[in-house]
């Protein structure tokens, strides 16, 4: 594999080794692209170049955060944190997976063998399991790299919860509104809460349970006040669910990003789990396998917000991996578009989406 397609964040290393000594490749060469003119777009208040950029997951601190903002991903997203300390699953985090076409949401998940290489384009499953630094490190390291963001360039800060040993809602919520608290206090522009995560003492996610979303999100925005939050859901598969959480949150956020990935059982090719470890029979898919849901959620989400009279900003992603999925969604109505797999994949990616628009500078 040549420079230019090497991975920014190296699926052969553990996260730590990552963590530690990443990013690599391209992300790793110290070059800065200059924009040429004025930022002309806006979103959640703050101006931008480009309406691209990285979501939460491959950005695990702030190396990789400031790597991204200087290969011209505009909108970065500093990895989901947490109150404390969090462990990373075992390795391996990353894996290739055998997709034919597009990877259907269905109920349980799919079964899908683990690839022979990585291709083009990106077909991948990870199974991280959310690990988050103590406060004590991340805060100011996210400081720093919202500092790094040049005009024109936003820092969107993710967190999320912690369900406690006895499920109890309120330290829940609580562990939520501090996380969101101490993010807030690195100076982030925009606060981004994980409603993928799980749903104490049920095996719903969080944005499946209406009313405990409803609650969270409220006593976060009392918290943290006029700053801009978005919302992270994976993809519904029932419109009327999806069309009541939007009609629960729409007044209390100012975007929503989908889509996470879509959930599949991942095996060997002995048909044995794929990652060691207790709970990891199942992995987040990513890539191009995942754009329809994607895109379907963008439609969707533009679609509400036009019927409700709404404002929230529409943040798609998923299978992003060219120029012209980039533009697939800008044309479902995305008012800013995030890549993962396909970043992690095409470090170039945000100049490609860019064109002419910017150039490479010291």
């Amino acid at each position: 594999m040549s420079s230019m397609r090497t991975w920014f964040y190296d699926a052969d290393k553990s996260y730590e080794e990552n963590f530690d000594k990443g990013p690599f490749g391209l992300f790793a060469d110290g070059v800065v692209l200059d924009h040429r003119g004025a930022a002309q777009t806006t979103l959640l208040g703050q101006r931008l170049f480009l309406p691209f950029g990285i979501p939460a997951g491959p950005l695990i601190n702030g190396k990789f955060v400031k790597a991204a903002l200087d290969k011209g991903f505009d909108l970065a997203v500093y990895a989901t944190v947490r109150t404390r300390a969090r462990a990373c699953a075992p390795w391996p985090n990353i894996v290739a997976v055998e997709v034919d076409g597009d990877l259907p949401a269905e109920p349980g998940g799919a079964t899908l063998l683990t690839g022979r290489g990585y291709g083009r384009p990106a077909a991948v499953a990870n199974s991280f399991h959310v690990p988050s630094c103590a406060p004590d490190f991340w805060q100011q390291d996210l400081a720093d790299a919202v500092g790094h963001a040049q005009p024109g360039q936003v820092v969107i800060g993710s967190f999320q919860g912690s369900v406690t040993e006895d499920g109890n809602l309120k330290a829940y919520i609580g562990d939520f509104v501090t996380a969101a608290k101490l993010v807030a206090e690195t100076g982030a522009k925009v606060l981004e809460a994980n409603l993928s995560c799980p749903s104490p003492g049920s095996a719903l996610l969080l944005c499946h349970d209406r009313e405990l979303a409803r609650r969270t999100i409220e006593e976060i925005k009392n918290e943290t006040g006029d700053t801009p939050l978005v919302v992270k859901i994976p993809y519904f598969a029932d419109r009327e669910d999806l069309g009541a959480l939007v009609a629960t949150l729409a007044p209390l956020v100012q975007g929503i990003s989908a889509v996470n990935t879509i959930q599949a059982r991942i095996v060997d090719r002995s048909g044995a789990p794929a990652w060691p470890g207790e709970g990891r029979t199942t992995g987040g898919v990513g890539g191009a396998p995942i754009k329809w849901a994607g895109l379907e959620m963008t439609r969707r989400l533009t679609e509400l917000r036009d019927h409700c009279g709404s404002s929230y900003a529409v943040i798609g992603v998923g299978g992003v991996c060219t120029r012209d999925d980039y533009q697939d969604y800008r044309a479902a109505g995305a008012d800013a578009v995030m890549s993962a797999s396909g970043a992690i994949w095409n470090p170039l990616l945000a100049q490609e989406c860019a064109g002419a628009g910017i150039n490479c500078g010291m």
